[in-house]
């Protein structure tokens, strides 16, 4: 049997789901996308593989998964069409929820993985802290936040995290998973003019992430920006590469996966070698 891997760029709105992954007896959407491929192809329910395996909440505009589907049931979903990519776009259009939108589809260039052969993620966390902000038309994908927050103060605290460190202070530990990564951005502003004017943005850059980390690292810079810890907390954190109970993550809705990078075609293969190689901790993290 003659295989090809197809590469689907997707956005959805995870109000409405259990997350990305799927779960037995829960809606999410992995499980919704692979039923959804299951009928337009005409086959069993594909598997996906996902660049972020998002959580209960948080969506995605730009996310990347791909799928390993049989030749023959790819070329007969064109139907009377010349172009199968668009074909499957089309008609996943006509069966998918309208929370879930696949934008494009293509066979993926050899090598690709759409997990392991991605050079980063990018990430935005949104919140209105006064009153004037806050929009009930984006109350879910926006976080309404009580106190106003000091966003210099966030800023500074942000910047001793960026670059190569073990994250065990910011990620939910699994047995036998490394919490090292590489953060490539952390940074916290107040845009003064587009779609987020005024809010409190953070937008967070690394080549991977582990299980809540983003809304972890928010949480910690919450408790600076509100006053209740002082600038160098966050990084307190880092170095003790424990969970603190008094380190909050923040609420799911107002982080959206933005944005996943990958390399040209010709260095898919040895980044996804690269990146399942195991990560180690830079000498002044040990």
């Amino acid at each position: 049997m003659v295989t090809v891997r197809l590469r689907l760029d997707l956005s959805y709105d995870g109000t409405g789901f259990a997350g990305w992954a799927t779960q037995p007896g829960l809606r999410t959407v992995q499980g919704t996308l692979e039923a959804a491929l299951g009928t337009v192809l005409r086959c069993e329910p594909p598997r996906l593989t996902v660049a972020g395996r998002t959580d209960a909440g948080v969506h995605a505009r730009g996310q990347v998964a791909h799928l390993d589907v049989d030749d023959d049931a790819w070329q007969a979903v064109r139907g009377r069409l010349d172009d199968p990519a668009g074909a499957l776009v089309r008609r996943l259009a006509g069966v998918l929820p309208p929370d879930v939108v696949v934008h494009r589809v293509g066979v993926a260039a050899p090598g690709f993985d759409a997990r392991f052969g991605a050079l980063r993620r990018r990430y935005v966390y949104r919140l209105a802290d006064a009153p004037h902000l806050a929009d009930p038309l984006r109350r879910g994908h926006v976080v309404r936040h009580r106190l106003p927050l000091a966003v210099d103060a966030m800023a500074r605290a942000a910047r001793p995290l960026v670059g190569l460190h073990d994250f065990a202070a910011f990620c939910k530990a699994r047995p036998d998973a490394t919490t090292v990564r590489t953060l490539e951005l952390l940074d916290v502003s107040r845009p003064g003019g587009g779609a987020d004017a005024g809010l409190v943005v953070v937008e967070v850059r690394a080549d991977a992430f582990c299980h809540s980390m983003v809304r972890a690292l928010v949480g910690a810079l919450l408790a600076v920006g509100e006053g209740r810890r002082a600038p160098s907390w966050p990084e307190e954190l880092l170095a003790a590469r424990r969970r603190d109970p008094a380190a909050h993550v923040a609420p799911a809705h107002g982080l959206t996966l933005e944005e996943v990078v990958y390399p040209p075609d010709a260095e898919l293969a040895s980044r996804a070698e690269q990146t399942r190689a195991r990560r180690a901790a830079p000498e002044s993290d040990r």
